[in-house]
């Protein structure tokens, strides 16, 4: 009944009018139907959503879904929430509203209209960008509203420096939106685009760098054709560009995730690969490893596994310090996925360099796999696993043993009742 009120576990009790009559809880964002009811935004949007057309409490038939705020109602919950909280409630946030249709369209007109003045058509760009930022809403609404073709038109025919700051931020917005495989053909065909897109990558602001990798690293990943693949990769200071964002002395998140995506996509070019490896990709991703968080460690592993496919790869990964130690580290460590690129990478490190398996021995490698093999893991990761075993066994042996030919006893038979301990798991790997 109206002016009931409901208890909380906190100890303290919501008037009725502040619940919403969907999801029973308090409203955060009210809002009203045509039929005069509030609700609170998300659960009406869902109603609406899954293809109910009345009203959820008079059944009445909604002749028109437009929500209207109801700044009162919203405004008395946050003063509510303030009064009662000595009892751990906390005040709803004011929401930002929703873009309207015609606003969005209004700023798309006024930014693609050459003969706009620039400081106006910046205005646009700008508060597009404001607006994407806000919600994912929003940025359905201006997508829908053909926004990729207009900001492509912006960022690629026009150069001159008066539009400058039109065309870098034309590009902030531009890369909030997936562009389609025909949008980055329309880009990656063009090689005076890419090399565009290349000579921004030594920009003085890091945000118009990381914007121009990550639109480097959306059309190289969705452009099909080897040959412009293979054309992209070889464009001069494309390899430099990207990993400098990586070995910038003050990177942040955004700037970390965006380098590594963009030199895994790169690196998946084969010919170029030695490119790589000449700019100094090695370094960069072993001395920022442990900056990534999952899904970038991830790439990053695999990068290293690609880039380890080559003899220049191979002798860059080997002849760095922290390689070796932080691949046996990872294993078991991050992911499935992870601990397969790491297996793979310290096989081939392995395969081409005694010094690089008695490093990996030194650090713990063997007991990794072996522990590897025994768990729920992917099959290729066990593959790798059994073949860098395979790899290791001889030499781990003869080379302890020569190593160790004058230490003491107690050393050798340690080592010595290791291996009988762990001899039926090395035969049944090995059969």
């Amino acid at each position: 009944m109206p002016g009931s009120v409901e208890p909380l576990d906190i100890g303290v009790q919501i008037p009725y009018h502040f619940r919403c009559p969907i999801s029973l809880e308090l409203m955060r964002d009210p809002v009203t139907v045509c039929t005069g009811h509030t609700y609170d935004r998300s659960s009406i949007e869902s109603w609406v959503a899954t293809g109910n057309t009345t009203c959820p409490v008079t059944r009445a038939v909604l002749t028109d879904f437009s929500l209207i705020p109801n700044h009162t109602l919203r405004r008395l919950i946050q003063d509510w929430c303030v009064a009662n909280r000595s009892f751990g409630v906390e005040r709803i946030p004011t929401p930002k509203q929703p873009a309207e249709p015609g606003l969005v369209k209004n700023l798309l007109n006024q930014a693609a209209l050459e003969s706009n003045p620039v400081h106006y058509r910046l205005s646009a760009v700008r508060r597009l960008k404001a607006l994407s930022r806000d919600s994912e809403k929003n940025r359905v609404l201006i997508s829908a509203q053909n926004v990729r073709e207009i900001l492509l038109k912006i960022v690629f025919e026009k150069s001159e420096l008066t539009q400058s700051e039109l065309i870098h931020e034309s590009l902030a917005l531009l890369v909030m939106f997936p562009l389609s495989e025909s949008e980055c053909l329309s880009v990656s065909s063009k090689i005076e685009r890419v090399e565009f897109l290349v000579s921004l990558l030594f920009h003085d602001s890091v945000e118009v760098r990381v914007n121009s990798a990550a639109m480097i690293e959306m059309i190289i990943a969705r452009t099909l054709s080897p040959e412009i693949r293979s054309v992209i990769g070889n464009i001069s200071g494309i390899f430099e560009g990207v990993i400098g964002i990586l070995t910038d002395p003050n990177p942040y998140p955004r700037a970390l995730k965006i380098g590594i995506k963009a030199l895994f996509a790169l690196s998946l070019i084969k010919q170029t690969r030695c490119r790589a490896i000449s700019a100094g990709a090695a370094a960069a991703i072993m001395d920022r490893l442990d900056e990534f968080d999952r899904r970038d460690a991830e790439r990053a592993l695999a990068t290293v596994e690609l880039l380890c496919r080559i003899p220049q790869g191979v002798a860059a990964f080997g002849s760095h310090a922290l390689t070796v130690p932080l691949l046996v580290k990872i294993i078991l460590k991050i992911s499935d996925r992870a601990t397969e690129s790491a297996a793979g990478a310290s096989a081939a490190l392995c395969s081409a360099s005694e010094r690089l398996q008695r490093e990996a021995v030194n650090a713990g490698v063997v007991t990794q796999l072996l522990l590897l093999v025994q768990s729920v893991c992917t099959e290729r990761a066990k593959r790798k696993a059994q073949m860098l075993l395979k790899l290791l066994i001889d030499s781990w042996l003869q080379d302890y043993s020569v190593a160790n030919s004058d230490a003491p006893m107690l050393s050798l038979f340690d080592f010595s009742s290791f291996f009988l301990h762990e001899k039926q798991n090395f035969l049944l790997f090995f059969s």
